[in-house]
């Protein structure tokens, strides 16, 4: 077992480094789901162009790419918010959750969502996901709700009809669509796509399709009076002037988001077969750029084993509710990495002792339901 605490998110590769004991550049790093095909031929060129704007200060709310977002989803620029990566956004999510009332918190959920209404000490009530991350068919009454769709870590999901379905019963509603760029008609299942309703934040990401993770680029749409409240909270320049011509960039490179979307179905179909045919692991299907695998060997030793042996990091599950050690999740790689996954995950399990077993994992419970404020 590691010794050392453990990472709360994914794409740790310092403290992957060192219990590897390997440069970083040593490791394949299965944790942060992030598009293996870019950063976008575009987005490398603009980078080359964009270094003179670190001489002078950036638009203070990202104009050009407020722009080129408005006119990339057929919206008003006024809606949107550029962050300083999704986190930052979840964050004045979580403030509007304090002023809106009780929060539902559909579990297991992305850990962000705690600490974004911890930072405000919003109220909340975690529910649990059915056993294949749908919705209960009854949520407890509330003022507002976080999902993210896909689902994360599961990669499930939520229909078009579950989400109006949703924006019938709650005041404010934030939707974490981080992953749907990965879809192959985002638009088909995204909220902003659905009716419209006063309280609607939609909150995504650029950096996890566009490979930029370093970057910390991500935006909100959201009605223009809230919009601006935001704005009013945020620190000055919150978004780099680096971030934001990249980011005009990205959206502008179209052949890229065609090529990531005929590569990822295929690509993540082979990998889960693979895993799906090692001892003691459950494949859960998903739609996102990772997978989500139940293990009955724990994830954690199975996570040291991997960096240990062979430089490769993986996502344990602990940190999400009522997932624990006997699940982990694995990004969608290219085709020799995830082969070496795969051998290497058989390797491994081929030699786990029993006491590296998950006591009844395959029967894991979701968590109790949790009212109250954070801790």
């Amino acid at each position: 077992m590691i010794q050392t605490p453990l990472p709360a998110h994914g794409g740790d590769r310092q403290w992957a480094a060192r219990l590897a004991r390997c440069r970083i550049e040593e490791l394949v790093d299965f944790s942060a789901s992030i598009n293996p095909l870019g950063p976008p031929p575009g987005v490398q060129a603009a980078y080359r162009e964009g270094f003179v704007d670190l001489l002078h200060y950036p638009a203070p709310h990202g104009s050009d790419l407020q722009s080129a977002l408005a006119a990339h989803l057929g919206i008003e620029p006024e809606r949107i918010v550029c962050g300083n990566g999704a986190a930052e956004l979840l964050t004045w999510a979580g403030r509007e959750c304090a002023g809106a009332g009780l929060t539902v918190l559909p579990v297991p959920a992305f850990g962000d969502y705690r600490r974004a209404l911890a930072a405000f000490d919003a109220p909340y009530i975690s529910v649990p996901l059915a056993a294949d991350f749908s919705l209960p068919e009854a949520l407890p009454p509330g003022d507002a709700v976080m999902l993210a769709n896909p689902h994360n870590p599961s990669g499930y999901l939520y229909s078009p009809t579950v989400l109006a379905a949703l924006c019938d019963r709650f005041k404010l509603l934030i939707f974490d669509e981080a992953f749907i760029d990965f879809l192959d008609d985002p638009a088909a299942f995204s909220a902003l796509c659905g009716p419209e309703h006063p309280g609607l934040i939609v909150i995504r990401s650029l950096t996890k399709f566009y490979s930029l993770p370093g970057l910390r680029l991500g935006y909100a749409v959201l009605p223009v009076a809230m919009a601006a409240r935001w704005q009013a909270w945020r620190d000055p320049w919150p978004v780099n002037a680096l971030a934001q011509h990249l980011g005009v960039a990205a959206l502008a490179d179209r052949d890229f988001e065609r090529r990531t979307r005929a590569w990822l179905g295929p690509a993540r179909c082979r990998l889960a077969a693979g895993l799906a045919a090692l001892p003691g692991l459950t494949v859960l299907p998903g739609a996102a750029n990772f997978l989500l695998v139940q293990s009955a060997t724990s994830a954690v030793h199975l996570q040291a084993e991997l960096l240990r042996r062979h430089r490769l990091l993986i996502r344990h599950c602990t940190s999400y509710d009522g997932l624990g050690e006997g699940y982990f999740r694995v990004a969608v790689r290219g085709e020799s990495e995830n082969a070496l996954l795969i051998g290497a995950l058989g390797e491994i399990l081929a030699k786990t002792p029993a006491t590296s077993r998950v006591d009844g994992c395959a029967s894991n419970p979701p968590p109790s339901p949790d009212r109250g404020r954070p801790a």
